[in-house]
């Protein structure tokens, strides 16, 4: 099955958000399998998920370079990337530097379509959670200028109202 198969039976299977979702199963069978891919300036699939650790209410966000926003861990999908999922765990671990993250269960949290300066247009965010070890250390990489834990209350002072209810439908399915 190709990143494209998974991402359609991956939004198929999602029950929420429903005039959402459409746009973007109606973008998908626009753009095909371009639909998928950084290259595709009328948007693309992007992949991303909030890391959390339940235990101590608390969430790992990243201080994006470019956007120099607090945002959670993710991104576009790459060519190696076969479903998702996959695709948000890997960044989640690539951004955080935390090994060991699981994503949870039930598949993405969240829809977010936002617009994106630059040749492309907008981003069709699939989001999910990844649930942190209990001795999580992250690591700040290249693409971040900081990461730092927040408590679940503290998010909204310091993100924007995508990031807060990415919290907020996390914490419901939690």
């Amino acid at each position: 099955m190709s990143l494209y198969d998974d991402a359609v039976l991956v939004l198929k299977e999602y029950e929420n958000q429903p005039e959402l979702r459409q746009a973007y199963l109606d973008h998908l069978s626009t753009h095909g399998d371009d639909g998928m891919w950084k290259a595709c300036t009328a948007g693309h699939v992007t992949a991303s998920a909030l890391v959390v650790d339940p235990s101590r209410g608390r969430v790992l966000l990243t201080l994006h370079k470019k956007l120099r926003m607090w945002l959670q861990m993710g991104g576009h999908c790459e060519p190696g990337d076969t479903t998702l999922a996959g695709a948000a765990l890997r960044e989640a671990t690539e951004e955080s530097g935390v090994p060991g993250l699981t994503l949870l269960g039930g598949g993405p949290v969240r829809l977010d379509r936002h617009p994106i300066p630059g040749p492309c247009t907008q981003h069709l965010d699939v989001q999910y959670a990844a649930l942190a070890p209990e001795d999580a250390v992250e690591t700040i990489s290249d693409e971040s200028l900081d990461l730092r834990w927040f408590s679940y209350e503290d998010v909204a002072g310091v993100a924007d109202e995508s990031v807060v209810r990415l919290v907020e439908a996390t914490r419901a399915r939690l």
